[in-house]
């Protein structure tokens, strides 16, 4: 379905949170309201190419040996080098449907889940380097509070991203995408999914989601700092980022 509504778009949405993460070996990510798994499999497999390009670098030092020590190299490289992605959600149906996919995918090590709520997560203070959510902090019932469950369980330092529909400023593509949302979402949503009210809810709940600025001032107000938002797709959806001090 998510596909259906943004023509595969949000794949690419998802890829360029990830290209601002910029994930390293030993990271440590809170992937919240993430249940399918979408970005912590990101996570990891960017984690991987780091270490496989850092693997070929070695090996091309090694420019007098046999392939037989080169293999060694490739054999040796701890995988995940401790980075680890826990993803939080409070959908137990969800997280089994991620579990699947991860089983599927061949994601066995450095992943982890768990069933909590983004208003109270089961987590110690300054437990994780870096706090993602992707199309979750639009459904909780108290974003502020949200935003400072984030702030407590990130580590001095960590980083809090979000990717989420936001508003765009065009007038004239503004009421394109109005008239796109309202009068086919919902169509699609009962088409392939036989569901009319919860694509109904999705379109009302973007438009009620606080704009860029505004949703920039929630997260200051939560003690983030070097706050600043991303547009992408003339602001269909924006990342938004900042940093625990």
């Amino acid at each position: 379905m998510n596909d259906a509504m943004s023509l595969g778009v949000h794949r690419l949405w998802k890829d360029s949170l990830l290209r601002v993460m910029n994930p390293a070996p030993g990271m440590q990510l809170l992937d919240t309201a993430g249940g399918t798994g979408d970005i912590s499999f990101r996570f990891l497999e960017f984690v991987r190419w780091q270490e496989a390009g850092r693997a070929r670098r070695a090996a091309r030092s090694l420019q007098t040996v046999s392939w037989q020590q080169i293999a060694d190299v490739y054999r040796s490289r701890p995988t995940g080098d401790g980075a680890r992605a826990v993803v939080c959600d409070i959908n137990k149906e969800m997280l089994k449907v991620g579990k699947q996919r991860a089983d599927d995918l061949g994601y066995h090590t450095g992943l982890s889940w768990v069933v909590g709520d983004a208003e109270e997560l089961p987590f110690e203070d300054d437990s994780f380097d870096v706090y993602s959510i992707a199309f979750g902090i639009r459904n909780v019932t108290h974003i502020e509070q949200a935003l400072q469950e984030a702030h407590r369980v990130l580590k001095p330092g960590g980083r809090f991203l979000c990717l989420e529909f936001s508003r765009i400023s065009n007038p004239i593509l503004s009421r394109l995408y109005d008239a796109y949302s309202f009068q086919l979402i919902p169509v699609l949503g009962e088409v392939i999914a036989g569901d009319w009210k919860s694509y109904q809810y999705l379109v009302e709940s973007i438009r009620r989601f606080p704009d860029q600025e505004e949703f920039k001032a929630l997260i200051e107000d939560a003690g983030f700092y070097k706050v600043q938002f991303q547009n992408l797709t003339a602001g269909v959806v924006a990342i938004h980022s900042g940093f625990k001090l």
